[in-house]
């Protein structure tokens, strides 16, 4: 009995330990900061918190804006030639995170809600309308600011219904409720969202199980939003169809050919 109670107190300290790790390496789990990248597109920098973040603009001057939040470990400014190719008619805002590329700070939740509000009123006034476009990580931020700013349009890749939910499948035993502090809580916003919206998941994603991209489309009303399955395709490599750029050409080109 004496080492039965022995054992389940390390057990216990084992897991308190484990626990105390997991919330203190949270963040370094969650965000992968890209570095930073020279390119030849138009720049910008938006000050806001005493950090300033860094964006890269293809085809300014448009009247439709797009402004897109990449996905973790993601350095968006590579990405500024097939955006500008692909989307001659918008205005493509493309944002590196606190802490990512050639913004300053480190990277948390509250800190890229605040700078992702700013970046949307600071280029609102140049521009008819705007877009939203979030992969993976940034699905989150996209559907934040989309319940919190008028959107034309809402482009969601491979997306999650909370952080909190996807790490759930992964650290099952941990009450992770307590212990997360940027959850992401996109499900929780669908309410707030009224944007035409479009979802693409990835088949065979392992990353960001295709369940939790489902449980978020199944919130939104059925007349608001379009959800396609792109086959074969894993988390990393769905931009790299032809299915995904003519799905997300045909929805982003709608609005231009309507006005």
């Amino acid at each position: 009995m004496r080492y039965l109670l022995i054992l389940l107190i390390v057990l216990l300290l084992c897991y308190i330990a484990a626990a105390a790790w997991l919330y203190l390496k949270q963040r370094s789990l969650l965000y992968f900061p890209s570095p930073a990248v020279e390119t030849d597109y138009e720049q910008m920098t938006v000050q806001n918190e005493k950090e300033h973040i860094h964006i890269t603009i293809t085809n300014p001057g448009e009247s439709h804006a797009l402004l897109y939040w990449g996905g973790n470990g993601e350095a968006v400014a590579t990405g500024a030639e097939v955006f500008a190719k692909a989307l001659p008619h918008y205005s493509t805002y493309l944002i590196d995170y606190r802490g990512y590329g050639r913004s300053s700070g480190t990277p948390t939740e509250s800190g890229i809600f605040s700078d992702a509000l700013l970046i949307y009123d600071t280029i609102k006034a140049k521009h008819q309308d705007i877009s939203l476009f979030g992969r993976s990580l940034g699905t989150g931020v996209a559907c934040y600011v989309a319940s919190r700013r008028p959107t034309d349009k809402l482009v969601l890749i491979t997306p999650y219904d909370s952080i909190e939910s996807v790490a759930r499948d992964r650290y099952p035993i941990f009450p992770l409720s307590l212990l997360i502090q940027d959850k992401y809580d996109s499900l929780r916003r669908v309410s707030q969202i009224k944007a035409d919206t479009i979802i693409l998941i990835a088949e065979n994603d392992t990353v960001v199980p295709k369940k939790h991209a489902y449980i978020l489309a199944e919130t939104f009303p059925k007349d608001q939003i379009r959800t396609y399955e792109i086959k074969g395709s894993h988390h990393n490599d769905i931009a790299d169809t032809a299915e995904y750029s003519t799905i997300l050409k045909a929805f982003l080109k709608e609005k231009n050919e309507q006005r």
